[in-house]
């Protein structure tokens, strides 16, 4: 389990009971080696206001009940010590971050200060200082975070490193901190304390170093004495490799392990996309890594060695890469989530136990909010049908499998509808949940989970186009001309414009607000953005669609004040998002049943709320 922020930790850096919990439950499903995440190693390294600190003594104690924890779950544990240099901000600072050079930081446009050759002697000290709480609060050994755009790979990289003194200039010297911190680290611990290097094979930068220059690296590193390398590829301004959606390529860091492989015997860990056991596998037997990283694999499903090691593959709930609780909690300082798993961060909190009392429930609907209160409710002994209208259960999931590098969700779907049937749902296709099919059943509970509709506007002279919903579209329903109008830039506006310019059309993108894709995570976007530039889609902002002419021509409101026409489309695909789909609710009101909402028909949201809120319903009945 390599080392990712979670956002458990204290906003003074101590360690929690959920920060233990998480790693216990990791430890506890097999994992081998477990690389707890960056522990600032200096007041001025934080680099999350909920980030883990061991900068000071008093880290200690709480570090070594996580060291305990993961141990007597029958793991080793790491540190992995950090420093975030520049990457960081004023306000989890309280001052100026610092930085090799001082040069702008092209991710938080701030302008950091140049580090003095006191302050670099200081924080070599710090690094070993660090390392000697880790190895007192029981840390098998210590991983020193030279990536990614960190204080230690800003000063080995000529990106961000201009320095003309001793730490700056050759790669030499661009690699002189780190190997001091190395020294230090020995003198504080000994010769025989484990201390390993996260590093890029590839910045994926500009001026930044590449696999040829890192292999150089590698060789003066190793000579220095670490004890093995963690290999991934990235920094800041190439932060859409750091930890990826599903638009990157499958292990897309082993071609860059493989060749520091070959110049060095010490152990070479990978990571990054590798979710598929039988892809590691073959990484391993292909003798292209020593140790392979599932790092949000692990937070999907902190069982998944287990699972391997008994043979039930069946049984791993699937990673999908869609960084909506790993990565989208970083931006806004919310403990770590998971859409595939709703225990991650609360492992000690969550408890599936019998119900004091068993109903009989009726569930109507069978997308993710439907199938995951099912699932539990059923776990906990209740007599649970699911009714679902359609021929299919998913429901949105399903048209979401569509979009170009999204066909992974596929995966997750299966499982959810596994889980629900190994449970004991009881599950009716094509059956609608009406007052009549209620009084029937005559359950003691029903949870509605009827999700949402497309919302089609009310817009003049709209039946003049042919028009579809971007879910009819997705799920191929209908299909429309070469030249066609998205109207809405969001998630599903954007993802539907990027299905359909994969098939040859051509498309324009309109969008009221003056950005598309504000609703999506910032690294998920990045490469939609890309893929839209790519296939020439005609992205307009700032317009509201008000009118259709007789002559196919749409009058656009720029800023409710200037109009502008856009003709020659052979059809119109709404994504203007969804609304609540709320009628059986509105039918059973005032009924003797009792009734509970979940999901899109009470407050649209995204499927990582919904499926918590469906947890929580099915543990509160």
């Amino acid at each position: 389990m390599p080392p990712m922020v979670s956002n458990l930790a204290k906003n003074d850096g101590t360690v929690t009971d959920a920060a233990v919990n998480y790693y216990e439950a990791r430890a506890k499903g097999g994992f081998g080696l477990i690389i707890v995440e960056a522990l600032a190693v200096h007041l001025l390294g934080r680099g999350f206001e909920f980030g883990l600190g061991i900068w000071d003594d008093k880290f200690i104690p709480g570090c070594t009940r996580l060291t305990n924890a993961v141990h007597k779950g029958g793991a080793k544990v790491f540190a992995q010590l950090i420093h975030a240099g520049a990457q960081t901000t004023p306000a989890i600072l309280g001052t100026t971050p610092v930085a090799p050079t001082a040069l702008l930081h092209p991710g938080y446009n701030i302008l950091p200060r140049e580090l003095t050759k006191d302050e670099i002697i200081e924080l070599i000290d710090a690094f070993g200082q660090s390392a000697r709480r880790a190895k007192e609060a029981g840390f098998d050994g210590v991983e020193i975070h030279g990536s990614h755009g960190y204080l230690l790979s800003q000063f080995m990289s000529q990106y961000t490193n201009r320095r003309s003194d001793e730490y700056g200039g050759s790669l030499a010297n661009r690699l002189r901190v780190t190997i001091e911190i190395l020294q230090s680290i020995r003198k504080y611990c000994g010769p025989d304390f484990p201390v390993t290097i996260r590093i890029a094979g590839d910045e994926r930068v500009s001026e930044g170093r590449k696999i040829e220059e890192t292999k150089v690296a590698i060789k003066l590193l190793d000579e220095a004495g670490f004890d093995g390398f963690h290999v991934t590829s990235a920094t800041t301004a190439s932060t859409g490799f750091v930890a990826p959606p599903s638009y990157v390529e499958l292990a897309f860091n082993v071609t860059f392990a493989e060749k520091i492989k070959k110049i060095t015997a010490k152990p070479i860990i990978t990571t990054g996309r590798i979710h598929d056991p039988y892809l590691a596998e073959m990484i391993l037997a292909e003798d292209r890594a020593d140790m392979i990283g599932m790092g949000r694999s692990s937070i999907a499903d902190p069982e998944l060695p287990n699972k391997v090691a008994r043979g039930e593959l069946d049984e791993i709930c699937p990673c999908v890469a869609c960084l909506q609780g790993c990565i989208g909690h970083l931006y806004t300082n919310t403990p770590i989530s998971c859409l595939a798993n709703p225990f991650v961060g609360r492992e000690g909190e969550i408890k599936i136990e019998a119900a004091a009392k068993v109903k009989k429930v009726l569930v109507a609907g069978g997308g993710p909010a439907g199938l995951e209160a099912a699932k539990t409710l059923a776990l906990r002994g209740h007599k649970v049908d699911l009714y679902e209208k359609s021929e299919k259960l998913g429901g949105q999931l399903v048209i979401a499998c569509m979009p170009p590098h999204k066909q992974s969700l596929a995966q997750l779907l299966q499982y959810y509808i596994k889980k629900a049937k190994d449970a004991g749902v009881n599950i009716h296709l094509q059956q609608p949940v009406t007052k009549k099919l209620i009084e029937e059943v005559n359950p003691d509970l029903v949870v509605i989970a009827t999700g949402g509709e497309a919302i089609v506007p009310n817009i003049p002279g709209k039946e003049l186009i042919p028009s579809e919903t971007a879910w009819d579209i997705l799920a191929g329903k209908v299909t429309l001309g070469p030249k066609v109008l998205v109207v809405g830039g969001g998630s599903v506006g954007c993802e539907v414009a990027d299905f359909l310019s994969a098939q040859g059309r051509q498309v324009t993108l309109v969008e009221m607000k003056h950005d598309v894709g504000a609703d999506m995570v910032k690294r998920v976007r990045q490469f939609v953005m890309q893929r839209l530039d790519t296939s020439h889609v005609d992205i307009q902002t700032d317009n509201k669609v008000c009118e259709i002419r007789p002559d196919g021509t749409l009058v656009c409101q720029i800023n409710t004040a200037e109009e502008k026409a856009l003709a020659g489309f052979d059809g119109i695909v709404w994504a203007l998002g969804t609304k609540p789909d709320n009628a059986l609710a509105k039918e059973l009101a005032g009924t003797k049943y009792e009734v509970v909402q979940v999901g899109d028909c009470i407050k649209i949201a995204d499927a990582l709320v919904a499926i918590q809120d469906a947890q929580a319903i099915g543990l509160k009945y």
